[in-house]
């Protein structure tokens, strides 16, 4: 029997994924001039997340705790690695 057939994997959650996807989003309404295709936000959102470390969490008060690093360093790092992201993906997409 498997670990995901004996326990409940639904509340681990990477908390780096909402801050990436959120910042995205927010640094993403600065350009109008870059690819904003599935393609090309998929890979930078990856990029993102491959460059910082993983925050994850299992339970309500990993939750409050998680959401109270919105303006701390770690939330610059998140910063920091989406504009690189973008910078890296916008040069270089993955389609013609």
């Amino acid at each position: 029997m498997s670990l995901t057939d004996q326990y409940d994997f639904e509340n681990l959650v990477n908390e780096a994924e909402r801050l990436v996807f959120t910042e995205l989003d927010n640094q993403l309404k600065e350009y109008d001039n870059i690819c904003k295709c599935q393609d090309c936000v998929l890979d930078m959102a990856a990029y993102a997340l491959n460059h910082i470390k993983p925050y994850y969490r299992v339970s309500l008060m990993g939750t409050i705790y998680a959401h109270s690093i919105d303006s701390t360093e770690y939330a610059q790092q998140v910063k920091k690695a989406v504009k690189e992201a973008i910078k890296k993906v916008s040069s270089n997409p993955s389609h013609d």
